[in-house]
């Protein structure tokens, strides 16, 4: 292969190919030793579909580069798969946690020992929850549903929105107003893990937790406003087209999915870290067991 007869868009067509297979081998690596320590269903298998996140925005973003002259509606299912994707890994990272703590809202099992400990809302949602609330199995349903509308939420706002877009009855003032639905929705989810962390921080941090967290949120947290910073961009006129089959919003977008071919890779490596294997390989408990003999 001769790199030096390849022109930009086919070296940088090829950089996010490598990014998206380095993504893909990380995730199988680390999903292999879940799979050959399946010890607990319960929490493994919502690890397995959060440690899918990575490759799965790698892979969407890398199809929205083979097609760079795709339409609107294209696009946005694109990032509609993300976007589905996303809400259901918030809600099995909440799963994840309330099985580490050993409740399970459908069967209405509750810990004696965390219940009654005290829940702070701060605003907006002091308008609708009183500020302080005691922990209960209600409580912990609510949390549960807060996460949960989210999944329904944003599967059927991207069926409105891609059938709308196809249609060609899709105006900006509704665009806005999906869009501000989709915000309120995702940050009621997001919230709720917050609040759920804060409460169970010490319990939980034999977990690690907040790595486990940081990962779902850097991965939202990177696309979401490096496309923003990239509309502002092409807003102020640095970011321009100069190929006349080419206009700025699918150069922005080419851009957008590079960067997270690269951002992947990343997150696949630091998921190593944070979803680790050793709890479910014995490792773990070995290591405990020889500090409580020394003891």
């Amino acid at each position: 292969m001769d790199f030096s007869t390849m022109d930009c868009g086919q070296l940088t067509l090829l950089g996010s190919a490598g990014c998206v297979m380095l993504t893909m081998h990380f995730t199988v690596q680390l999903l292999s030793q879940h799979l050959f320590y399946w010890k607990n269903p319960r929490e493994q298998k919502a690890i397995i579909i959060i440690i899918l996140m990575a490759p799965l925005y790698a892979i969407d973003s890398f199809v929205g580069l083979l097609d760079i002259q795709g339409s609107k509606a294209f696009f946005m299912l694109l990032d509609s798969i993300k976007e589905c994707y996303e809400a259901l890994v918030i809600a099995k990272f909440l799963a994840l946690m309330y099985s580490y703590l050993n409740i399970s809202i459908s069967r209405g099992i509750v810990p004696d020992e965390i219940k009654g400990r005290e829940i702070h809302h701060s605003f907006p949602m002091t308008l609708f929850q009183p500020h302080t609330v005691r922990l209960n199995h209600q409580t912990l349903k609510l949390l549960k549903y807060w996460t949960w509308q989210f999944v329904v939420i944003r599967p059927v706002f991207s069926v409105l929105m891609i059938t709308l877009q196809v249609l060609g009855l899709y105006p900006s003032w509704l665009s806005w107003t999906f869009t501000i639905i989709l915000n309120v929705s995702v940050s009621l989810a997001l919230y709720s893990l917050v609040v759920f962390y804060h409460v169970f921080a010490k319990d939980l941090e034999p977990h690690k937790p907040l790595a486990k967290f940081m990962c779902i949120k850097g991965i939202v947290f990177f696309c979401f406003w490096q496309g923003v910073v990239l509309k502002i961009l092409a807003a102020i006129g640095i970011i321009q087209s100069h190929h006349f089959w080419l206009d700025v919003e699918h150069i922005n977008e080419a851009i957008q999915n590079v960067l997270i071919c690269l951002e992947m890779v990343v997150f696949s490596v630091l998921q190593q870290y944070a979803y680790h294997v050793a709890p479910y390989s014995g490792d773990v408990e070995t290591k405990m067991r020889v500090n409580k003999k020394n003891e």
